[in-house]
């Protein structure tokens, strides 16, 4: 059953979701501009950092083109399989009020430790995971991030875009989620056969990354949720 998390639910999972709204004080636009100062690693088509740049000018096309960068996609599942997704809040800079998956962002230059390949990444996650959906970070451990893949995509609106190489972890477990509605403004959990009626539902758009990632593989994937080992492949980049 596609499971919407509101406030009265969020209760029984955590902090309630006013209780975070009521702590931004309307700085919601200021955070949002402050952070696309924070810099992401440049990368080539290898995953080899060649340098570092700020998440605008990353995002920011110029010219036709878009920096290649370092980023991550996390698909959380709770026990019985069901994906946690979210609406981004309409305070976002890029893709406001879009549906996509659980998180995704980048690892930060500014972060120690951030750099060093799947475990950087990794940590990276955690940080944001507990940023934006408040799951409390001891109920992350490094080893229950799965790591699937690499894929590498780039998509453009003209003056915003995404050219990212992107890490792709799947996590199973019931957690609690506290979202941020800096972030996020709805969360909730869809069944592997509910994706479809869900998209053809919704009026909002996806994330340009999560509509890629569903026609190509995430179908694919979801079969193999209690068979990762199967799908697995850390050798390959896969372009979409």
């Amino acid at each position: 059953m596609l499971t919407v998390l509101r406030s009265s639910v969020m209760r029984s999972m955590g902090r309630s979701f006013s209780s975070r709204a009521a702590s931004l004080d309307n700085l919601d636009a200021q955070q949002q501009a402050a952070m696309m100062n924070e810099n992401c690693f440049l990368v080539d088509e290898t995953d080899k950092i060649i340098g570092k740049a700020s998440k605008k000018n990353c995002h920011l096309v110029n010219n036709g083109e878009l920096l290649l960068h370092r980023a991550f996609s996390v698909f959380l599942f709770n026990k019985k399989g069901d994906l946690l997704l979210q609406k981004r809040s309409p305070y976002k800079i890029t893709y406001p009020n879009c549906y996509t998956n659980t998180c995704c962002s980048h690892p930060i230059a500014e972060v120690a430790g951030e750099e060093n390949g799947t475990e950087g990444v990794k940590r990276a996650a955690i940080r944001r995971l507990n940023y934006e959906l408040g799951i409390p970070i001891e109920s992350m451990p490094l080893e229950k991030f799965e790591y699937i893949t690499r894929i590498l995509y780039k998509f453009s609106d003209g003056t915003w875009g995404e050219h990212e190489l992107d890490y792709i972890f799947f996590f199973k477990d019931d957690v609690e989620v506290d979202p941020n509605p800096n972030e996020i403004a709805e969360v909730r959990y869809i069944g592997k056969n509910e994706v479809d009626s869900f998209v053809s539902d919704i009026k909002e758009p996806l994330s340009p990354w999560f509509r890629l990632i569903l026609k190509e593989k995430l179908k694919f994937w979801w079969e193999h949720l209690d068979n990762l080992d199967a799908i697995k492949d850390h050798k390959n980049i896969s372009k979409f």
